[in-house]
């Protein structure tokens, strides 16, 4: 099957993973440099490194929003580097997996499947195998809140896929929430909750269905 190139079909599954405000299109079009960061910002930017970095195999729930205000649910799997999994609760059958390499969207009960390059969305930013938030992705803002912190950033290399906020509670850094928007300015939040080590987790949670692999994307995984 070939990768799916829709932009709508694209954000709407994606966001639920990243799968970690992506802002509205215009700000992509931006050339000119970024201010630099304070030193104050660039210490919470820090300690977000550090946390993803050192996340473990960990399960929980999530509640995505999507840009119509819906409201769905569901169990995620993460495993770094590279992997995801995102099962929707019924009535919906929809399933997110991210392999290491692709990221997948199914649809058992409407028998739909498509797939996308990791390294192509924002989830490629917090699943590397070493998270950088100096290098290779650009965090343009850092605000901050009575009880946590937000980071927003974009891939340099890939800024018209969309932004992605993530968003942190600072009494003990650990990651709440994601927000993601795509080029068209369409805005989904995924919170989480519940988040806990996970051990040693079935292999078979991130194995793609529905289609033959396709090779591997030429362009380096950022997940490896």
């Amino acid at each position: 099957m070939t990768v799916s190139r829709n932009p709508t079909r694209r954000s709407a599954a994606l966001a639920l993973i990243a799968a970690c405000a992506l802002i509205a299109g215009a700000a992509f079009s931006q050339t000119t440099a970024q201010p630099p960061l304070s030193p104050e910002d660039k210490a919470l930017v820090d300690s977000a490194a550090a946390y993803l970095q050192a996340l473990p195999t960990v399960k929980g729930r999530f509640e995505q929003t999507d840009a119509r205000g819906g409201v769905t649910g569901g169990e995620l799997y993460l495993s770094r580097p590279g992997k995801a999994r995102f099962a929707y609760d019924p009535p919906s059958s929809r399933l997110v997996i991210s392999d290491g390499h692709w990221v997948g969207i199914s649809d058992p009960r409407l028998k739909t499947f498509s797939r996308y390059p990791l390294w192509s969305t924002p989830l490629s930013l917090f699943l590397a195998k070493t998270v950088r938030l100096d290098k290779g992705v650009v965090v343009d803002r850092v605000t901050r809140s009575a009880d946590g912190f937000s980071l927003s950033a974009v891939d340099a290399r890939h800024r018209s896929q969309g932004r992605i906020t993530l968003t942190f509670a600072k009494d003990r850094v650990r990651l709440e929430e994601w927000t993601l928007t795509d080029s068209q300015g369409q805005v989904t939040r995924v919170r989480l909750t519940g988040l806990e080590p996970a051990g040693d987790l079935d292999p078979s949670l991130f194995v793609l269905h529905g289609a033959k692999p396709p090779p591997v994307p030429d362009e380096t995984d950022s997940a490896h």
